[in-house]
């Protein structure tokens, strides 16, 4: 029997401004996103993931410590990274704070590692950007092999080697869920393969069944190492109001307001309308009513069968009362449109 489609949420903790439009505290911006993710909970929705970052826009650059406290408060919602950036991390502290984590939620933790599309934890953990490649892939080796919960013995070029090593603590009940995140590497979807992990694809812009190709190399990457195909979901931007025109007014301002902040440190042009809208019509951004991001949702699962679907509800300062509302029909309206589209 095929298993529904999972629908999650995920953030970055966007620093999000007030009503009178000051930006609110970073703790303030943390606290609400607790709250937040108490009412994905309330509302059956099945995931959320928090995003690690180290700068001045987003407020969460701890996502374990975060989703502990939202395992406190919650029951049956999976919680996880989107994403734990590994090339500037410990594997095996990582390892271990997702392996409590899933203690804390009663078996509920998950992790999705990737690259990360920022840098800046680079120079701040003394990492060499010149490494990046490498970093990543000789990390993901290390924890692919702590997955197996056995001890270990594993050796490197940047790190001492390991000689018949244990870990504590081991997760409780089978494996630690852990995903690749794949912003359109095809050597990250082959890796993914290689390591027998599911796959997360951030489509952040264009048409989504532009990633077709990406999810026909996983599945004969997989084959081809011997394998299953694990499953696939995709992360992409959006926000739920009453109408339409209602979201697409409500969130322009301050998506273009973060999209053009990380446009300039990359040089990207200034954000236009046209293109907002483009991205709404066509592209990867599901902003609309319930009906209109239930049937884009239903869309991309159905064109690249995906097995969950995560939508990144946060976008620049946007406050914290609009998101809560975007959860709340995202939750009652969307989700179950989207599983009867879906069947």
């Amino acid at each position: 029997m095929t298993k529904p489609l999972e629908l999650g949420l995920d953030t970055f903790g966007d620093v999000t401004r007030d009503a009178n439009g000051a930006l609110l505290p970073y703790a303030q911006v943390i606290r609400n996103v607790v709250d937040e993710a108490v009412l994905a909970d309330e509302l059956g929705i099945d995931f959320i993931g928090l995003g690690e970052h180290h700068r001045s826009d987003f407020a969460i650059s701890s996502p374990e410590t975060v989703l502990a406290a939202i395992a406190a408060r919650t029951k049956r919602i999976h919680l996880g990274s989107a994403v734990t950036v590994l090339s500037s991390d410990d594997p095996i502290r990582v390892f271990q704070r997702f392996a409590t984590l899933d203690a804390v939620s009663g078996g509920r933790a998950e992790v999705i590692l990737g690259r990360g599309s920022f840098t800046e934890s680079f120079p701040l953990f003394g990492f060499d950007l010149r490494s990046y490649e490498e970093l990543f892939e000789e990390k993901l080796d290390l924890f692919a092999a702590l997955l197996k919960q056995e001890p270990v013995s594993w050796q490197g070029n940047l790190r001492p080697p390991l000689q018949n090593q244990r870990v504590f603590p081991p997760v409780e009940t089978g494996t630690l869920k852990t995903w690749i995140g794949v912003g359109g590497s095809p050597q990250s979807v082959v890796r993914a393969a290689h390591y027998d992990l599911p796959l997360m694809l951030a489509i952040i812009g264009g048409d989504p069944a532009r990633f077709a190709p990406y999810v026909e190399l996983y599945h004969r990457a997989s084959r081809e190492f011997g394998r299953t195909p694990k499953p696939i979901g995709v992360h992409s931007p959006g926000y739920v109001a009453e109408t339409d025109d209602q979201a697409r007014e409500e969130l322009w301002s301050d998506y273009k307001t973060m999209r053009d902040r990380i446009g300039k440190e990359r040089g990207w042009p200034p954000m236009g309308r046209d293109e907002f809208v483009n991205e709404a019509d066509h592209g990867s951004l599901y902003v609309g009513s319930p009906e209109t991001v239930a049937r884009k949702i239903a869309a991309t699962a159905k064109a690249l069968g995906i097995a969950r679907f995560q939508l990144k509800y946060s976008a620049g300062p946007l406050p914290h009362e609009k998101l809560m509302r975007s959860i709340e029909l995202y939750g009652r309206k969307v989700v179950p449109m989207v599983r009867e589209m879906v069947g």
